[in-house]
């Protein structure tokens, strides 16, 4: 990657002196999460991918969860104390939190949400999360990723080999 290409994501991520590696790859639209994991080489276990919803009081959340997962929506509504959770739209993605699909950060929001990661990233030395930009990510150790973006780790997939 050319020194001048830096995400909002690397440029927080410099400003609290946190360590990382950037990564980078030949998207194309079509392109599922465990298959940007084959392309890094990397096990998807330890790639993981943002998701936002809104709880059914209208407040927003954050999920952080394997790429081959699903994240459980009883579980997420459990752990973020709402009465249910849904994925919000896809068009609404980019105003609320200047990410597009694809390319969705748990670092650098406009807006800091209430965030939370799944229990089995702390399993890992490095996780991978979006860069901030499509084909682009960032290796991190999740007790970084957990610090700087002050998530809560929790079982909230549903249940898999993960």
């Amino acid at each position: 990657m050319k020194k001048e290409e830096k995400t909002n994501v690397m440029r927080v991520l410099d400003g609290k002196k946190i360590s990382y590696e950037s990564h980078s790859y030949e998207p194309d639209a079509t392109m599922t999460g465990e298959e940007i994991a084959g392309l890094l080489g990397e096990d998807p276990d330890k790639v993981f991918k943002t998701l936002v919803t809104q709880g059914k009081s209208g407040t927003y959340y954050v999920f952080v969860v394997p790429v081959k997962a699903e994240l459980d929506l009883k579980k997420a509504a459990k752990v973020s104390g709402e009465k249910s959770i849904a994925m919000i739209k896809q068009k609404d993605l980019l105003p609320l939190t200047g990410y597009v699909h694809g390319g969705c950060s748990p670092i650098g929001m406009k807006k800091q949400f209430q965030t939370f990661i799944h229990e089995t990233a702390t399993g890992y030395d490095t996780v991978f999360v979006s860069a901030g930009k499509v084909g682009f990510q960032i290796e991190l150790s999740p007790n970084d990723l957990i610090s700087v973006v002050g998530c809560k780790t929790s079982d909230i997939i549903v249940n898999s080999e993960i």
